[in-house]
């Protein structure tokens, strides 16, 4: 089941999306792990929000070594999280509620518990061996070609297994082989889960690296770095050119979309295209309808939070994505630090300016839980580290900071689990930050967010005008157009203006000033933003 759309309006393009980390968001037994029936609890919230869809990151069957990243089961839920019957509920009950659903799906890889794997594994010889990427030793028995680990580029992606042998392909962790896309039965079995999950109703998915999910066929090495490469990619020590972006893995995205637009209504797919070329982004949308309807924009995610360099990534995007292509934008998700700690220190002044970037812009917002309330990171000790990721490097490169859990209320449990239930990460602190005190706070950050979704809601240039640079834009202030409106942000410490503008201001990051007369000059002071219609 899912909902109607509305006439004249798409409610992936023109709506706002919100990224749900569902072990915690909100825990209905009080095991310490949030759960799906914690978020069906919790759906008012989401549609006095005025959200149109939600992505879940993974709910299916995981031994959790990346929690819920390498999977061993695509068609059922982790039992941590629920039942299948839970999250077809979840799916209904959204629905009732213009809520639509999209699920994770982890196609790169699976768990090493996954039967697909345990079966490749047995034997040379196994009929699912091809299922996996499998190599033999150079002569001096070391990995087949030069390619590094992402979680720990100081390692190898390859595992050697001794009853074989042979090394298998593992760019995450040794119990997260990867998948062989050239396999034509690799194919057919996602073509399965994607009908599995779309006959239940759900509205599409976020594909996990979705931009590395076919390899070279001849598993060349990768070239090395230069000092002019992204220091992403100077981290690994190579450039990923045989590892991702293929261009095979069109072949595999039109496959998907084709499959996605098949139902009716038609389902969506969202990519995880950690691509740091905004080249390479837009062809991720192929020709603006056969490829991705949405891909995530790390450009942007990774730009200082200062006017010069998002405007850059912005204005990039708009110039090199097809005509009929859509641009994504988020700050941050289950992978990066939330922008209110990353980009704005913390300050609730640079989280107002940053909300109205993301709903000022031509493109579909995504929020992640608790952008809505100006969520921080929470510090997580080094005895309480369960990300992968930050047990190799550490808690300042880990991920679990971003993933505790939400903060509803000030009370013991904040809302999330029963009072003195430990969490399965620790709370941050909740009585500085939580749902109930800023829902009765007309001046709080969660009634700024909700006021933007129903202004971007209500005003269709916001949903579908182009997007066009304001001249009076430089390295202090970041203005552009959305047909009659303007969207202006002051990104800095010092007070701006912009001469020559009427009209009248629609929402202000200082909300005693909405509705004020703009009469021939816009004052902006520092750290504010406001959307005028002029």
């Amino acid at each position: 089941m899912m909902p109607e759309g509305e006439p004249g309006r798409t409610w992936w393009k023109h709506g706002t999306l919100y990224q749900i980390y569902p072990r915690s968001y909100q825990d209905s037994n009080g095991d310490g792990v949030g759960d799906l029936r914690g978020i069906i609890n919790r759906l008012d919230h989401l549609q006095n929000l005025g959200v149109d869809g939600i992505w879940l990151d993974p709910i299916t069957v995981s031994p959790n070594d990346d929690w819920g990243y390498d999977v061993s089961d695509y068609c059922d839920v982790d039992p941590a999280l629920g039942t299948l019957a839970d999250a077809e509920e979840l799916v209904t009950e959204a629905a009732k509620r213009g809520i639509r659903i999209i699920l994770d799906l982890v196609p790169n890889h699976s768990s090493d518990q996954h039967p697909w794997f345990k079966e490749a594994i047995s034997s040379r010889d196994s009929a699912k061996r091809d299922w996996y990427v499998w190599a033999d030793p150079k002569p001096d028995g070391s990995p087949p070609n030069n390619w590094r680990n992402i979680f720990d580029p100081r390692r190898p992606a390859w595992t050697f297994d001794e009853a074989s042998g042979q090394y298998y392909l593992n760019q995450f962790l040794a119990s997260q082989p990867d998948l062989n896309w050239w396999n034509p039965l690799v194919r057919d079995a996602f073509d399965d889960i994607l009908r599995f999950w779309f006959d239940r109703g759900v509205a599409g998915f976020r594909i996990d690296v979705c931009h590395a999910v076919v390899k070279d066929a001849e598993l060349r090495d990768n070239p090395p770095t230069t000092s002019d490469d992204h220091w992403y990619e100077q981290m690994h020590g190579v450039k990923q050119v045989y590892n991702a972006s293929r261009p095979e893995v069109h072949d595999v995205i039109r496959r998907w979309r084709t499959l996605a637009d098949s139902y009716t209504p038609k389902r969506i797919l969202v990519g995880e295209t950690y691509v740091l070329d905004p080249n390479r982004l837009a062809e991720f949308y192929g020709n603006g309808d056969d490829e991705l309807n949405l891909a995530f924009n790390f450009h942007l995610v990774h730009a200082e939070f200062n006017a010069a360099e998002l405007r850059s990534a912005v204005e990039l995007a708009e110039k090199l994505l097809p005509a009929n292509a859509w641009p994504t934008w988020t700050g941050g998700n289950h992978d990066n630090h939330r922008w209110m700690s990353r980009w704005c220190g913390n300050d609730p002044a640079k989280a107002r300016v940053g909300m109205v970037m993301f709903m000022g812009l031509r493109g579909t917002p995504f929020l992640y839980y608790g952008d809505e309330i100006a969520m921080p990171d929470t510090e997580v000790g080094p005895d309480r580290i369960l990300d992968p990721v930050g047990k190799t490097h550490g808690p300042r490169l880990g991920r679990d900071n971003e993933r505790t859990p939400m903060h509803w209320t000030a009370s013991a449990g904040a809302g999330y689990s029963e009072a003195g239930v430990e969490p399965w990460l620790p709370y941050g602190d909740y009585a500085a930050c939580n749902v109930a005190d800023q829902t009765a706070d007309v001046d709080s950050m969660l009634e700024f967010t909700r006021e933007l979704i129903a202004l971007r809601r209500a005003t269709p240039e916001l949903q579908t005008a182009p997007y066009i640079t304001h001249p009076a834009s430089d390295d202090r202030l970041w203005a552009w157009t959305r047909g009659s409106l303007l969207v202006a942000l002051n990104m800095t410490n010092e007070q701006t203006e912009i001469a020559g503008t009427n009209g009248t201001c629609l929402l202000h990051t200082d909300r005693s000033l909405d509705g004020m007369a703009v009469d021939g000059r816009l004052s902006l002071s520092p750290w504010s933003a406001a959307i005028i219609q002029t």
